[in-house]
Parts: structure tokens; sequence; C-alpha cells
């Protein structure tokens, strides 16, 4: 018994060891939870053809848009574990869904394995230029004297942006209606066209209608100013205390994939995301290069959701 026991276990070592040495065999498909010309779609194109390269395998880019991200992570999330689906998303659907929403439909730290973290970006305040307003402290006041009467737009609830949002609306006492849209390039649209006032994006986006004058910059959201942004001044520099918003991006790929199909995901991903090539090119769209282990996506998705938690719970938001 022990020797057909032994065999059995051998031969079911070989079948997994070649399967995964095979591995891929056909194309890969990446969801992104987001529209195209979205900052996840930019970014996730902008791998794709080098990690195609690297597999030898074509990867093809499949937008998945609507409830914040949270339809296309769920479809990824619910996908076979075979490592032909991958997921590219920002921290939303991975942080501040979970507590935000009561039926969510999937599990981010259960039905999810991390692979990469991508890179990481501060979000930009910007304003319809037809306001006028110079700073923080100006659209402030001038909200003030509207109550109820000024929208703002965000790519879906419990996105960055709609939180950035509540959290200077609590801090500073503003009345200002919410307006979730499928993506970023809609809100840049809608506050161009003074359809919503004002929006916290990534600067992927919002700058090159802010540099031609279609949109104000008044503040990014990280703790000290950017090098790509540095003549905008930070949300804390303006008097909004320890005010700090930051957008990053992750591939993950369903629960239960083999970890040598993780892990040499990881390998191609970290050496493309550390090329100086792939470095200069987000940085260019204002995002500062990571590649990172398993682990550390892990970690990072943990506090992150830690730190929301609370904010969430002040708020007192809560999501159908």
């Amino acid at each position: 018994m022990t020797t057909w026991v032994t065999f059995f276990a051998g031969a079911l070592l070989l079948m997994t060891g070649t399967a995964g040495a095979a591995w891929p065999e056909r194309p890969i498909k990446m969801i992104v939870p987001f529209p195209s010309g979205s900052s996840p779609d930019i970014v996730a194109r902008l791998l794709g053809e080098p990690l195609a390269k690297a597999l030898g395998q074509p990867v093809v880019i499949e937008n998945k848009p609507g409830a914040g991200g949270n339809i296309g992570t769920q479809q990824a999330a619910q996908s076979a574990p075979d490592g032909y689906t991958l997921l590219f998303t920002i921290n939303g659907p991975l942080t501040t869904a979970p507590t935000l929403y009561k039926k969510l439909g999937y599990d981010p730290f259960n039905d999810l394995a991390p692979i990469t973290l991508v890179g990481t970006s501060p979000n930009v305040l910007i304003v319809d230029p037809k306001l006028k307003l110079a700073n923080v402290g100006e659209l402030v006041a001038a909200a003030k004297k509207k109550p109820g009467a000024w929208n703002y737009g965000s790519v879906g609830a419990g996105s960055a942006s709609h939180l950035a949002m509540e959290m200077l609306k609590s801090q500073a006492g503003l009345d200002i209606v919410h307006v979730p849209y499928a993506g970023f390039p809609a809100v840049t649209v809608a506050t161009a066209n003074s359809d919503v006032q004002a929006a916290f994006m990534v600067p992927a986006v919002a700058m090159r209608m802010v540099q031609n004058g279609q949109l104000k910059a008044l503040a990014v959201t990280s703790k000290n100013r950017v090098r790509t942004l540095s003549d905008i001044p930070t949300m804390i520099e303006q008097g909004i205390a320890d005010f700090e918003a930051i957008s990053w991006q992750a591939i993950l790929a369903p629960a239960k994939t083999p970890r040598p199909i993780v892990d040499r995901l990881n390998a191609e991903l970290v050496k493309i995301i550390r090329s100086e090539t792939i470095r200069n090119r987000l940085s260019s769209i204002y995002f500062e290069a990571a590649g990172t282990t398993p682990e550390e996506v892990t970690a990072l998705m943990k506090s992150e959701k830690q730190r929301w938690d609370g904010v969430i719970e002040k708020l007192n938001l809560t999501l159908e």
C-alpha cells in the first residue's frame, strides 16, 4: 500500500510540476474594473506589452467598469485560479469596499492572491476654473456660502476620490453633493463643464486638462509635496490637518492560483515595473514605481483597510 501511495504522490507532483512549467499555453486576460482611458487602464496597458513578451503569450486587457470597481473585481475573484485571469485594480475595491458595502460579493483577503504593488500616486484636488478659486481656503469659503448647491465628482462610492472629499467635508464642515461617475475621464469632463465643482483625482488623468487651463489644481493629498507636482501645495500646508489620501495600484490573481505561477508573475512584473523604461513612463503620469512581494501587498491591504475603516466609521458611511 505504501508503495502505491508513494507512486501516486510522486506522479501527482510530476503532473503538477509539468503543468506549472507549461504555463502559459494561451493568452492571459487582465481584468481592469474601470473604463478605457482611466488611470488603471493606462497603467495596465503600459505593463501588458512587456509582460506578454516576457511570458510568450498575449495579455488581453478587458475593461469591466461599474460599482467603483467592485463588479470587475468580483468577476476576477470568481474566475478559475489557473493563471489565465489577472486583476489590475486600485485600492478602493481591496481596502474600503469590504467595510462600505453590506453585500460585496467577494472577500479581497480570501478570494484574491496578491502578486505585486505597481505604483503609488497622490490625488490632486481639482476645481472648475470658472470659479476663480486660488486655494483650498477659498474653496471652503465659497462652498459654505452655498450649502447643498455644489456637486463633487468621484469614480464611485468607496473610491479614494469619494472618501477624500468626504474627509474634507467632515473636517471643513461642508455640504457638497456626491455625484459618482464610471471613471476619471468622465469626472474631468463634468468638472470642466461645470456639472460638478470639484473632485479629487489621480493626476495621470487630470493634469493634462490642468495644464491647458480646462481645470484648476488646488492641492495634492500626500503628506509632503511630490517631485513631479512640486508647484502644487499639499492639503496639510493649506490648513487641512493630517490630510492624506494616496492612490495605489496592484495586480492580483484569483485565490488558489498555484504559487509557482504567482511567483513567476511576480518575478516578471517586478522586473518590468523597476525597469528604467517603465519607471520613467510611470513618472511621466505622476506615479512612483513600486514592485513588491505578494506578502507586501497583503500587508499594505491590511494597514490601509485599518486606516480607512476608522474614517468610514467616523463618517458613518455605508453603501448597498
